[in-house]
């Protein structure tokens, strides 16, 4: 069960990383409405710079005139306490009415730390006074006793670190448990869709958070129990339909065989009649294959075929094959070329021989029965890529670009369609792809680079 550990992580991962992000996106908001609550300034150094832009001549104290407009713009008032009178010398025009004009040593260390009058000031040292500034009441909250213990600061940053990770084991505490029903009601699902495919009978309980989607499931489990039971009644019906149908043909076609072949022989007959016989035998031969062709077919499909696997040498094994289909070629209407590279005498390859024999033959007989005017039949074996490719093409008529489509891709040999020619040209070759697939190979049906038919038989090689 990987799946249901990879869904828990997965959770965790997002809860993680949403907790990360919300973190920090909280430092951001936190700074960014600081920043934004700070806008008029650093009261502490705008006193110092209006202390050190205060001027004295002949007829008092003059203050910078960009000062001043800065002081303006900020609604910000000012004043100057000498130190020998501790008195107001000097004080902007926005000076309100209630702030007084002369003032004690305990005057001045309260305005330094709070308030004038509800209004947060902040002094500056000049060189024969004392610069004080007063900001909008209710701009500025003063701390009035900043002292603090100096462990807590020196432990500030692992103290944050530990209540951070505190808050995250809590959120993940939180999270799993407030999940742990639904993490519980996963798994049997997760369970029972993986089931699914093996065509065992699935059964979820269906209760909790995801009881709608377990009895969904189990629905349909029970629909592909019944569909897997009549597909296994129809393929049974249909192997022992063509097991009796193969059984029942055999006898009567062998008397038919026997008598055509003695009325053939028979000298005594007009020829006309003899070669009515003979065709008759043809006939036969070739019902008698498909019907061979067909039950093979279906053992292979239902792997009711014995595959007796043993190390061979294809170079030899197709070679005997050439040689047969040679010795019987009597017109010479179809002449083979052997087109396999001298120099590649041994194909070693782990394979039934009498199915691979019958492969061969297949194909070879596919370029015999499909040109029956004539062609030149072409045999090559090679090794490319750590398999082993046996060609069977021909010069002949060729396929269309559809019908090879269909050969490629036809998924049984019983389809039922309109076209009744294309499935008795593909079922030959149908057994050639069930013998390739029992060996753990390939066969791929494309054109001819001669310009007719080819095929490539492509197994894996064995070391």
């Amino acid at each position: 069960m990987k799946s249901v550990p990879k869904l828990i992580r997965r959770f965790v991962g997002i809860m993680l990383l949403s907790s990360i992000l919300l973190i920090f996106l909280n430092f951001v908001l936190l700074a960014v409405y600081t920043l934004s609550q700070a806008s008029n300034g650093h009261p502490w150094t705008t006193a110092q710079e209006v202390a050190d832009n205060l001027l004295q001549d002949d007829n008092g104290y003059v203050l910078s005139e960009d000062t001043t407009l800065a002081l303006q713009k900020t609604d910000v008032w000012a004043l100057f306490i000498d130190n020998e009178t501790m008195k107001v010398v000097w004080q902007t025009d926005n000076l309100p009415e209630t702030i007084p004009m002369s003032y004690s040593v305990s005057d001045i260390a309260g305005l330094t730390r709070g308030y004038i009058d509800g209004y947060p000031t902040f002094t500056g040292e000049a060189p024969n006074g004392l610069v004080v500034l007063g900001y909008p009441k209710e701009s500025f909250w003063k701390h009035m006793w900043p002292s603090w213990d100096y462990n807590l600061i020196a432990n500030l940053p692992k103290t944050i670190l530990s209540v951070l990770a505190i808050n995250v084991a809590l959120v993940f505490v939180i999270y799993v448990i407030a999940n742990s029903k639904l993490l519980k009601s996963i798994k049997p699902i997760v369970n029972g869709i993986q089931a699914l495919p093996t065509k065992e009978v699935v059964y979820v309980r269906e209760k909790g958070l995801l009881s709608e989607l377990a009895a969904s499931i189990n629905q349909t489990s029970k629909i592909l129990q019944s569909q897997s039971r009549q597909l296994r009644k129809k393929e049974t019906a249909r192997a022992n339909w063509i097991a009796g149908v193969s059984h029942d043909i055999r006898t009567p076609l062998s008397m038919v065989m026997g008598y055509a072949g003695q009325l053939e022989g028979d000298e005594r007959l007009p020829e006309d009649d003899r070669q009515k016989a003979m065709v008759i035998i043809k006939q036969s031969n070739r019902m008698r294959n498909l019907v061979n062709d067909l039950n093979l077919a279906s053992k292979l499909e239902y792997n009711m075929q014995p595959v007796n696997l043993k190390k061979e040498n294809m170079v030899a094994v197709v070679r005997q094959v050439v040689v047969d289909f040679m010795n019987v070629d009597i017109d010479e209407k179809h002449p083979i070329e052997w087109k396999t590279d001298e120099a590649l005498t041994v194909c070693p390859v782990n394979i039934d021989k009498e199915l691979i024999k019958r492969a061969v033959s297949n194909l070879i007989q596919n370029s015999i029965e499909h040109n029956e005017q004539g062609c030149n039949i072409y045999v090559d074996i090679m090794i490319r890529d750590g398999k082993c490719t046996v060609t069977v093409a021909d010069d002949g008529v060729g396929a269309t670009d559809e019908q090879i489509e269909r050969l490629n891709n036809s998924p049984h040999y019983m389809v039922c369609d309109e076209n009744t020619s294309g499935q008795r040209h593909g079922l030959g070759l149908l057994i050639v792809r069930q013998i390739a697939a029992a060996h753990g190979g390939a066969a791929n049906i494309e054109h001819s680079e001669y310009g007719g038919f080819s095929v490539k038989l492509i197994l894996p090689l064995q070391e």
